[in-house]
Order: C-alpha cells, then sequence, then structure tokens
C-alpha cells in the first residue's frame, strides 16, 4: 500500500498489508478490550476525550500537513478539519452521558420501565479519502463515547492518515485495542465483517460501496449506518440576497476541491434572477487560485489522484457531448498533477452525467427554472437525497421549501455543512441511519428495555 503525494507524484511511504495473522490478532486485541471498556465510567471516558481534543490542538500544523501530502488537500483547510475534530471529541466528551442516559418510560403503578443505551462492542469503520481525518473523528468520537471499540478500514491512498488517528488515541490514553487501524484493501472487508466479534459496521463512501456493506452485514444480521454520495440541490429563490448567495455558491462547490458529498453540485436558479447569479457564479469560480495545497493561498489544489480527475473530465465531455455548454473551465489543467479548472456548465439535457451523477470535483451545474414549483421539482430530481440548501430573504418561505427537499439535511442561506449538535445523513441512493449528535450516538447501542415489576404480575400472556 502507497501513499502518493498527488501534486507532485512522489511516493511518500510504502505500506506492508497485515497479514492474516496480524488482522486476527487485531480483532482479538478489539475483542478483549471492548469488554473492560464498556464498563469504564462516562468520566473516564470524557477525561480521554478532552486528552485527544488537546493533542489535536496541539498537532494542527502536522496533521493538516499529512493530509496535504496524502490527498492534496489545501493547507487552511486541513487545519479546519483537525480543530472540527478536536470539537467532536469535546462534545461528545461533555454530551455523551446526558445523550445516552437511562429513559424513564414509565409502565403500570406497580412496576417500572426504562430504557438503557448501552454499548455493541467492535464496530468496523470504513472511510473515504476526502476528509481523512474528520469522517473517522465523526464516528471514533461518539463510538468510544459511548464505549463501543473501533477498528477503521481507511481508504488506500491515506495510510498515514490512518495511523495518525490511530496515534491520536494511544496517546491520549484510551487502551490498547480501544480504536485499531487496519491497513488493509477492500478485498478484505467482507471476511472482518464476518468475524463474529465484528458487531456492527459504518461506511462512508459510494453508494456501490454501500450496498457492498450492507449485503456483507446483512448476511450476518448485523447494524449498519451508511453515508454516501450526493447530488446536492442549491435552490435559488427570485428574492435571494444575491451578492451573499453567490459567494457562497461557488465555496460550497469548490471547497476540498469539490470532493465533498455534501458540496453544492447542481444549482436550480428561477429565471427571474438566472442570468444575474449566474454573472456573479462564474466570476467567482474564475476567481478562486489554483495551486500548490501547500501555498497558504491557494483555494484549489490538485484532485486526490489521476483516476479520479480522468473519471471527472469524462462526465463533463460526456455531458458537453450531449449538448451542455462550459461557460468556464472544462478541461484538465497544463501543469504536473491532477489539477482541473473551476467549471460551469449550463443548458445540460436532462440524460446528461451532469443532470443524472454525482460530479467529485469542482464542476457546477446550473439548471434554470420558471418558479419555486418547478425549483422543488427540479431539486428532487436525483436519486440522492444528502443535502440541500434554498436561498430567500423570506426565512418563512425558505424553511417551508427546506421542508419540501428530499434530504437528510437542508438549509435556508447556508451551505450544507455537518455539525457535532445537530444529526447527519441521508435518504434515497445517500445512505440511511444518522451520525453525531444524540441520534448518532445511540445508532450503535442496544436499546436494552428494563422492567422492574414492584408488585403482582399481571400473568398474562401477550407477545
Amino acid at each position: 500500500m502507497e501513499s502518493v503525494n498527488p501534486a507532485t507524484g512522489e511516493t511518500i511511504e510504502t505500506y506492508d498489508e497485515p497479514s492474516d495473522e496480524d488482522v486476527e490478532a487485531t480483532l482479538r486485541r478489539a475483542d478483549e478490550t471492548a469488554g473492560a471498556w464498556a464498563e469504564t465510567s462516562f468520566a473516564e471516558r470524557r477525561s480521554l476525550l478532552e486528552a485527544a481534543a488537546e493533542i489535536l490542538r496541539e498537532r494542527t500544523d502536522e496533521y493538516a500537513e499529512l493530509m496535504t501530502e496524502e490527498m492534496g488537500k489545501p493547507i487552511t483547510q486541513g487545519r479546519s478539519e483537525v480543530e472540527k475534530c478536536a470539537w467532536v471529541c469535546d462534545y461528545y466528551a461533555e454530551r455523551a452521558e446526558e445523550h445516552l442516559q437511562d429513559e424513564i418510560v414509565g409502565a403500570e403503578s406497580e412496576a417500572r420501565a426504562l430504557v438503557s443505551y448501552e454499548p455493541l462492542g467492535p464496530v468496523l469503520a470504513v472511510m473515504p479519502w476526502n476528509f481523512p481525518f474528520w469522517q473517522v473523528f465523526r464516528f471514533a468520537a461518539p463510538g468510544l463515547a459511548a464505549g463501543n471499540v473501533g477498528i477503521l478500514k481507511h481508504a488506500s491512498n491515506v495510510p498515514g492518515c490512518a495511523l495518525a488517528i490511530e496515534e491520536v488515541f494511544r496517546d491520549a490514553g484510551f487502551p490498547d485495542g480501544a480504536f485499531q487501524s487496519l491497513l488493509v484493501g477492500s478485498d478484505k472487508i467482507e471476511d472482518v465483517l464476518d468475524d463474529d466479534r465484528v458487531r456492527a459496521a459504518t461506511l462512508t463512501g459510494s453508494s456501490g460501496a454501500g450496498r457492498a456493506i450492507s449485503q456483507a452485514a446483512g448476511k450476518n444480521l448485523k447494524k449498519t449506518v451508511l453515508e454516501l454520495g450526493g447530488s446536492d440541490p442549491f435552490v435559488v429563490l427570485e428574492d435571494a440576497p444575491m451578492e451573499q448567495t453567490v459567494e457562497t455558491a461557488a465555496w460550497a462547490r469548490v471547497q476540498n476541491t469539490g470532493q465533498s458529498c455534501i458540496a453544492a453540485k447542481r444549482f436550480v436558479v428561477v429565471e427571474d434572477v438566472y442570468e444575474e447569479f449566474l454573472d456573479g457564479f462564474v466570476g467567482e469560480m474564475e476567481s478562486f487560485t489554483v495551486g500548490d495545497p501547500t501555498d497558504e493561498d491557494t483555494d484549489v489544489g490538485p484532485m486526490a489522484r489521476e483516476d479520479l480527475m480522468d473519471d471527472l473530465h469524462e462526465q463533463v465531455r460526456a455531458s458537453v457531448d450531449a449538448g451542455a455548454e462550459v461557460l468556464t473551465g472544462g478541461e484538465p489543467m497544463d501543469r504536473e498533477g491532477p489539477y482541473y479548472p473551476p467549471t460551469v456548465l449550463v443548458d445540460i439535457p436532462e440524460d446528461a452525467p451532469a443532470a443524472t451523477e454525482e460530479l467529485f470535483g469542482p464542476v457546477a451545474s446550473v439548471f434554470r427554472v420558471a418558479d419555486e414549483e418547478e425549483a422543488v421539482e427540479k431539486a428532487n430530481d436525483t436519486r440522492f437525497g444528502l443535502g440541500a440548501s434554498v436561498w430567500t430573504e423570506d426565512l418563512d418561505r425558505g424553511e417551508r421549501f427546506a421542508r419540501r427537499f428530499e434530504a437528510g439535511c437542508t438549509f435556508v442561506n447556508e451551505m450544507v455543512k455537518s455539525d457535532p449538535r445537530v444529526p447527519f445523513g441521508g435518504v434515497k441512493d445517500s445512505g440511511y441511519g444518522r451520525e453525531l449528535s444524540r441520534h448518532g450516538i445511540r445508532e450503535f447501542v442496544n436499546r436494552k428495555t428494563i422492567w422492574v415489576q414492584h408488585g403482582a404480575g399481571s400473568g398474562t400472556l401477550v407477545e
């Protein structure tokens, strides 16, 4: 397994894949640790999560540079990602006990009933390369806080990030086996899921990968949470605050070089303001600095791999061949590395890739619609349902519109983003289950009913 700098093509480091014996040792440690870790107090877990947050803050530059080296993330965005990981550790350090306290539900006059939230044990996390720290920590922080242990199968192009995350938890004082990285290929995932010691799995990735994981887990009757792809609509109504809307729209498309499940991808604009929005939007997209991701002034870096850029460009070419028009960008840049410029497509046919597929890179698809009703229809005309946003000066109207989105996360006058305080996840081909908030920490627990009968029971047999 190799770690390759996408900006230079340089091999950073080569890692040996673990043997079958190594994988067995990892699973054994996880299983042996799970019982004792489940019995630790919330106070102890809180202390260790706070220590992890402190380590992240102390090593922000180091870990940001690692992300920049392994997958090309602009350095300033890497620092923000590490800081967000510290935030999610702090959030669950503070709120895990509250989120998992027993729920008294009542029963009868002579009985007491409650729901207890108890850990499941080892959970396998299959994570992607695009936010190589954040997407792991948004699973790991609540998982560990709930009393589970984690086994990370990270993307094969970010092995250094995987080991660095394991290092954070080890240096924070978590017990050996509480969080481990397995540097294996995707061909080993099913074998790990088949093992009885692994109790559940979570995946962030493509819809195809989600189907594979859910099938492998399903045959073993194991719980899964899936956060999959997205083709998020960004709806601009006629009363949108245009300057703010245009600036946010462009950044929502190119953040992380456009390699984000929740990046705005389809811009749905009502006819009355279409030309005004488009003029401003193209100007904003052309204003971004594309370049060396280690440069503090870079907005858009290289794509994570050459093949990913090739796939994106093929989608753009197929869309143009179908009748779409390129207003800016549209060709790989003439420089070393997989650099693709911020690109804007218009007049896109309904069956073109830019209308029907997820474009995982800095390419925006802009659609003109007649009015609000057509905007709703266009926004929901996708097999995905992760995030969506709508822009309007009328906040009541915006909230009504947001309720009509077929998506797991909806925003009014804000770009789609994840936040430890609110649940995150999708519907349709964007997956199921939720991460973050109290909803996320309760995904991988046993919601155990405890009934305590004080007086004589009824003796009635029911099912």
